[in-house]
């Protein structure tokens, strides 16, 4: 498995590569100016929307516009703002909270631009099941640009449904059921695989009854679960409310320089922390990736821009708000930085692996537990270890680019081997012999479960019955959703007879995402970032070609409403009418 994470990584080095991060954020910084800072419009009109100022029961649609907001942010606030977010720090420090909220703001006017093309485009003609998405953009967009254009668009509407799969079975599905599973035998012993199959037949419940009990269940689920989320945290930020100021400072500091290495933090270079903030908030929010314009595109609705304005508050609510809490929480707590869990009481040998395939292969003996430290800040009263518990430590060995320093980390599993238990560790790639730095041993918490340690700080066993109970009802209503995305993509790919077949697919994964396949930090954090990164990659083009046609549409549906041109008396424009406006 470790030669198929690496392979996904160098995939992933050329999908994220720097210059295109900046492409999205240009983009998003683009529709910001070019709309006129539509952050304000989402954040006023939308809102109004919201409430059912604008609804009509006669509009084309499936679900309200409260629904679809509700379904899309089921999606989006999901593990990547538990799991997410506490990956974005122990990898790349508190600068990478900055790159987070930058990426928040700009994905507004994104997200606001790709669901009024989306809404452009939809097929209504059945509007109980309105049919949109970025494939049916370029589809559509590029026929009546020219009609011999039109096969081309139909290629590239299935290539997108193509990454569409990829996101939905990755960061939609498995990214999600490997963290509750993790977080779930950390606290409870409940085997990963149990939790796997539980989460399938719950997900199977939902999604069998289409996008309106997707709608009808995020209405319910979203709200509650983010309120939840809120109200705990507001527990552990009153305890540390001294603490805040300092961190905000903290997360401006680190986002122009590099943060040392402290703690259970390796350190982190500014270009690093940038990167990993930018990826995990596009993962999180998801603007520009071309996912939430599929479940607007159900709304209720006669005015295209009006779905596009209630999208923008998405990279809001789930960014700016549930990202920074969980930020916050754990930047505060100390716990992203903590001391070791334990000391090695030997020093493990190092030998050279002796493969001629991998010449800079390293194996590291088994070793002795090394004994817990009663005062570590993440432990709680009595905790031992337990198999399956997974532990890293420095090593020095070649130059770290994303640290700025020498070390890597050594990661080890604990196993009972001749009625003992131990840590055998994984191999280890470094060109010159590496050595162990200083002994310290860390319990490797990846995700959910560090940011339930955070929480366990300022209260034991309140991040044992929260973030478990967050991260189901996040990851549940995160599946539904995606599960809803990737049968849009099956619809467009094979018709509505593979349907069946998908959904059974997609429910089988998620067992298998908590069989194994995932052991460490940077293997779901490369995992995750691959459905991002190939949807991303189709969507953004799309965008910046068809733009245009959105932000006349926003102007227009602007002007109408502030000339008060609203209601049953006023039509808004076709596509092909605002295409011949000057």
């Amino acid at each position: 498995m470790q030669g198929f994470n690496e392979f996904i990584g160098v995939i992933n080095d050329f999908l994220w590569a720097e210059w295109f991060v900046y492409v999205i954020m240009a983009t998003g910084v683009v529709y910001t100016f070019w709309s006129i800072f539509s952050q304000y419009r989402s954040l006023t009109h939308g809102s109004a929307v919201l409430r059912g100022k604008y609804d009509d029961k006669n509009d084309p649609g499936a679900i309200s516009h409260f629904q679809a907001l509700s379904a899309a942010l089921s999606a989006t606030v999901g593990l990547g703002n538990i799991a997410g977010v506490a990956i974005a720090i122990a990898l790349g420090g508190p600068g990478a909270v900055f790159w987070m909220w930058i990426v928040g703001i700009f994905g507004m006017a994104l997200k606001l631009t790709e669901v009024t093309l989306s809404m452009l485009y939809r097929d209504t003609s059945n509007p109980e099941e309105p049919l949109g998405g970025p494939m049916y953009v370029v589809k559509k967009g590029l026929a009546n640009l020219n009609p011999k254009l039109a096969g081309l668009g139909k290629v590239l509407g299935g290539i997108f449904c193509v990454t569409l799969l990829v996101s939905a079975v990755t960061g939609g599905n498995m990214f999600q059921a490997w963290n509750v599973a993790d977080v779930s035998r950390e606290y409870f012993g409940i085997p990963e695989i149990a939790s796997g199959i539980i989460l399938a037949i719950v997900v199977a419940m939902v999604i069998l009854g289409g996008i309106k009990r997707i709608g009808s269940v995020a209405g319910r689920l979203v709200p509650f679960m983010v309120l939840l989320y809120i109200a705990a945290g507001l527990v552990v930020l009153v305890a540390n409310a001294g603490l805040i100021l300092p961190t905000l400072k903290l997360i401006v500091h680190s986002a122009f320089n590099p943060t040392e290495a402290a703690g259970a933090f390796m350190g982190g270079t500014v270009a690093y922390g940038l990167i990993l903030g930018m990826k995990r908030a596009l993962f999180s929010s998801e603007a520009g990736q071309g996912s939430s314009p599929i479940a607007h595109a159900a709304a209720r609705t006669k005015e295209p821009v009006r779905e596009g304005v209630v999208a923008g508050l998405e990279p809001f609510i789930d960014t700016i708000v549930v990202c920074t809490f969980t930020a916050l929480i754990i930047l505060t707590t100390g716990v992203w930085d903590r001391s070791a869990e334990g000391k090695l009481v030997n020093t493990p040998e190092i030998f050279s692996s002796l493969d001629a395939e991998n010449p800079n292969r390293w194996q590291i003996d088994d070793t002795a537990l090394p004994a817990l430290k009663d005062n570590s800040l993440t432990l709680l009263p009595n905790e031992e270890w337990k198999v399956g518990d997974e532990v890293f430590a420095y090593i020095e060995g070649d130059a770290n680019g994303d640290t700025a320093n020498n070390l890597s980390r050594a990661f080890a599993a604990v196993v009972e081997k001749e009625g003992q238990l131990k840590l055998e560790w994984s191999s280890i790639r470094s060109e010159s012999k590496p050595k162990f730095k200083d002994g310290e041993v860390y319990k490797n918490w990846i995700g959910a479960t560090l940011t339930a340690k955070a929480f366990d700080t300022v209260q034991p066993d309140l991040g044992k019955w929260l973030v478990p109970l967050a991260a189901w009802l996040f990851a549940i209503s995160t599946m539904i959703s995606w599960s809803y995305y990737g049968e849009q993509g099956i619809i467009y790919l094979m018709g509505k007879k593979a349907v069946p077949t998908y959904k059974v697919i997609y429910c089988f994964l998620i067992i298998v995402a908590t069989m194994g396949i995932f052991n460490t930090t940077e293997d779901i954090e490369n995992f995750s970032n691959l459905g991002t990164g190939v949807m991303l990659w189709i969507n953004i083009p799309i965008v910046i070609f068809f733009g245009y046609q959105a932000m006349k549409a926003y102007h227009d549906y602007i002007d109408r409403l502030k000339n008060g041109k609203m209601g049953d008396d006023f039509e808004a424009p076709t596509i092909e009418e605002l295409l011949a406006k000057k």
